[in-house]
Formats: structure tokens, C-alpha cells, sequence
């Protein structure tokens, strides 16, 4: 398969108040050397507690959050050293879908102008094809042409999100980046537009940076699964080895936390365990490996090394005892 996005050792960062006058200004390290890859037409989840960095993450790979350092190859072009014009230019092929379908909708627009304007601000087709885009996108995502003129108040709240994505898809892009869609949906229509964005991944072609924090949610749309902890990616695995058999006792400790995950117990697969405590500041992130405090298989070379990513078996995992 072809490679659609490699990012490379992406850091970002962010200026906290100074302590004093003339003290120094500390800086928060959101995301820490974080690198990973995206093929053409897959879907890959990053999932972690809340604060481990994965929407900054997604963020930062498509610019919306500035980067202190690292590359994001798109297509072989690095978006971090376009200028502002080259990439508004490539916000035709990357796009993104908001968490809220209640506050990322214009109140006061008709819902056929909410999906038209990106091709009205990137001077796509005629106004004649942007019309005809529109309502083929409707028709697409399961609306109705003659709901075109309604205002977002009128719709619910899925239907809201098929707005969302009908308006992300105008531009025709190869990457959708998914920020937590479904959450604010009802447990039966998360399952509706979660199998709408399945679909539309199948005849499209599209490829899904996708976060979330439901694993539920994740084992369903995603081909890849990246666990994040404290700004880094603690393991990396196909969606069938990381809920099989995960090796990181982070990714453990999250599968446990979500009972209602049918896993099916494989050959080398350790009952998780329950964690306790809070992750340490990422201000003062720990010299070693930042889930050691709360491991249990933690012993002195963890608090010492921090672990790299290394592979084992289909997954890589950063982790001095793993499985």
C-alpha cells in the first residue's frame, strides 16, 4: 500500500506563565517525539486517557496547533514547511470532523451553505456544480435534498453530524481526521454514523486519522491502533493483535477498563490489571518510562531508561517488560 501521511518525531509545546518575574517561562511538552504512519484507504485510532496528547497530536499533524518540531509528510510534501498559501491549497485534501455537531454548525446558515462554503472559499467548480456537489453529498450521507434549506436547529443530533460530514467531504480529500465524532451522540445513533463513516472509507477510498477514547468505538472503525501516555505512543499494533493480545500494561489496564469489549483471549494474552494514581506532570515528564509510577511490573531500569519503541511480533511496543 502507499504511505498517505508519515509523521516524524512530531513535538509540540506550550509556553506555561512564568513563575516570577524573572524566573524562566516552563514550558509544557503536549506531545513528545511522537512518530507513526498512515496508509492510503486505513484508518488509524489514537486512544489514551484524557490529556495524553492525541488531539493535539491530530492537531498538530494538520497544523491547527503549531508544531515545535519534527516533520509531517503528506503525499511526500512536509505540511510544517508550506507557507500559508500552499497550505490552504492542501486543506483540499486533509479535513476534519468535529466533535460537536451542535457548536461546529453555523446557527444562523442554511445547511446548504454550511457544505457549500468550503468549495466557495477554495473556488471550487461553478456554483452550478457546487450546488450539484451538495446535493449528491446529502444523498450520500443518508439526508434528504429537500432538508437543504433548513437551519441546523431543525435537524438532530446525528443528522447534524451527517451535515458535518457531508460538508467535510467537498473538497474531495484523501485524509479525514476524526476528533472524538461520536461522542456527543446517543449510544444507537454513534452506531449510524459510525457505520456511515465505514462505508463512505469502502467506496471512497478514504484514509481516517481517528481519536477517541471509547476502544468500543475504535476495534470498530480503525484498521491500526496507536495507544498514547503522557504525550508518547506506548504501543502501536493492527487492530486484532493490540485487542488480542496487548503488550504495554498501560494498554492493559485500558482494555480492562472497558468490560464491554468482547475480547477474545489468545496465546501469550495477560489478564489486565487496575491501575491507580495520576499520570506525572508532563512540565517535569519522569527520566524514565512515565507509566513506571504506576506499574506494576515496574522495577529500577524503568524509572532509569525510557523505553523505545521496538517491535514485537505485528506490534512495537515502548515497554522494558512487555506482554
Amino acid at each position: 500500500m502507499t504511505t498517505l501521511l508519515d509523521v516524524r518525531d512530531l513535538t509540540v509545546q506550550f509556553a506555561l506563565p512564568r513563575q516570577g518575574f524573572f524566573g524562566p517561562r516552563p514550558m509544557l511538552e503536549a506531545v513528545r517525539q511522537v512518530s507513526f504512519s498512515l496508509e492510503q484507504g486505513r484508518a488509524l485510532g489514537i486512544v489514551g486517557e484524557s490529556g495524553s496528547g492525541k488531539t493535539t497530536t491530530a492537531m498538530a499533524t494538520i497544523r491547527l496547533v503549531e508544531a515545535a518540531g519534527g516533520q509531517v509528510m503528506f503525499q511526500g510534501e512536509d505540511l510544517l514547511q508550506l507557507d500559508d498559501e500552499a497550505m490552504r491549497q492542501r486543506r483540499r485534501d486533509v479535513q476534519l470532523i468535529f466533535q460537536d455537531p451542535y457548536s461546529s454548525l453555523n446557527p444562523r446558515a442554511r445547511v446548504a451553505d454550511i457544505v457549500r462554503e468550503p468549495m466557495d472559499l477554495m473556488e471550487i467548480g461553478t456554483p452550478e456544480e457546487r450546488r450539484a456537489r451538495v446535493t449528491e453529498l446529502f444523498r450520500l450521507v443518508g439526508l434528504r435534498p429537500d432538508q437543504l434549506n433548513l437551519f441546523p436547529h431543525q435537524f438532530s443530533g446525528g443528522q447534524r453530524q451527517r451535515i458535518s460530514i457531508a460538508r467535510a467531504l467537498t473538497t474531495n480529500p484523501k485524509l479525514l481526521v476524526c476528533d472524538e465524532p461520536v461522542s456527543a451522540l446517543d449510544v444507537a445513533i454513534q452506531a449510524q454514523i459510525l457505520n456511515l463513516l465505514a462505508r463512505l472509507k469502502a467506496e471512497l477510498g478514504l484514509s481516517y486519522l481517528f481519536i477517541s477514547h471509547d476502544l468500543g468505538v475504535v476495534r470498530h472503525v480503525c484498521d491500526d491502533v496507536a495507544v498514547m501516555y503522557l504525550g508518547k505512543i506506548v504501543e502501536m499494533a493492527p487492530r486484532d493483535a493490540l485487542f488480542d493480545a496487548p503488550q504495554h500494561p498501560y494498554t492493559q489496564a485500558l482494555l480492562s477498563a472497558a468490560p464491554s469489549l468482547a475480547r477474545r483471549k489468545s496465546r501469550g494474552y495477560v489478564r489486565p490489571v487496575k491501575i491507580s494514581g495520576d499520570p506525572p506532570s508532563p512540565i517535569n515528564p519522569p527520566k524514565g518510562c512515565a507509566f513506571a509510577d504506576r506499574c506494576p511490573k515496574a522495577q529500577d531500569v524503568c524509572r532509569k531508561v525510557q523505553p523505545v519503541l521496538e517491535p514485537i511480533g505485528p506490534s512495537r511496543v515502548a515497554c522494558h517488560f512487555p506482554g
